[in-house]
């Protein structure tokens, strides 16, 4: 039996890529397209070392790899543009979704979204998934920190925004980059296996792992 005075859970933070929604693989061929048309091939496997660090980083670590020419800012906007025309009748929302997310709001629970991605990426998906943004107690995008993840600013802001202690918060993640980020933050985690398979999370310091938000371990949420 816990002891009382344990942390427990108050708040669910939800990450949107990998989490609501599967965009990696699009936002990877998104990528590849303006990288095509400056005359450079690049493979889809190569952006997984920089998935959940946001688009700047996403895009600019495999430019590096390739030395091509890249402007964060500038490249950053162009694909939101490209990634944005690609994905009506492209992006769905993953198993779970919403209906967990109002499960949590039913069992009394704070709940907020934080993601790397900006403003004009986020909000775009959400509406073309069906979820109000006003269904989130709060919402961090990238366009609010300057420190992407595995920095821990984006679930930082987050907490605080939700008024809870970031040990009562559980984030759920889909990349290592995320669960180091919530770590850092002095949350605990949970992992799911969108992008990268349940050990890998486990060994990056996920509490839990799960398929997807439909598959959520009991004792994730008892705590």
């Amino acid at each position: 039996m816990s002891n009382s005075t344990e942390p427990h859970l108050k708040a669910v933070i939800f990450d949107m890529d990998g989490v609501l929604v599967f965009s990696e693989p699009l936002l990877a061929e998104a990528s590849i397209k303006i990288f095509a048309e400056r005359g450079f091939t690049v493979q889809r496997e190569e952006f997984k070392p920089f998935t959940g660090m946001g688009e700047a980083r996403f895009m600019g670590g495999v430019a590096e790899r390739h030395g091509i020419p890249f402007d964060p800012e500038a490249d950053k906007e162009l694909l939101y543009k490209v990634f944005l025309e690609m994905m009506p009748d492209r992006l769905k929302p993953l198993p779970g979704v919403p209906d967990f997310i109002r499960d949590c709001k039913r069992n009394g629970m704070k709940v907020a979204l934080a993601s790397s991605a900006d403003n004009v990426k986020v909000f775009p998906i959400l509406k073309h998934i069906g979820i109000d943004p006003s269904e989130f107690d709060a919402i961090v995008t990238g366009s609010m920190v300057t420190r992407k993840k595995p920095a821990p600013d984006v679930f930082l802001e987050a907490v605080r925004q939700l008024g809870v202690p970031a040990s009562n918060c559980l984030v759920v993640e889909d990349a290592v980059a995320g669960i180091e980020a919530a770590l850092a933050a002095g949350c605990r985690a949970m992992g799911l296996t969108t992008a990268f398979e349940g050990p890998v999370l486990k060994a990056s310091g996920a509490d839990w792992v799960a398929e997807d938000l439909a598959h959520v371990p009991a004792e994730a949420l008892a705590w």
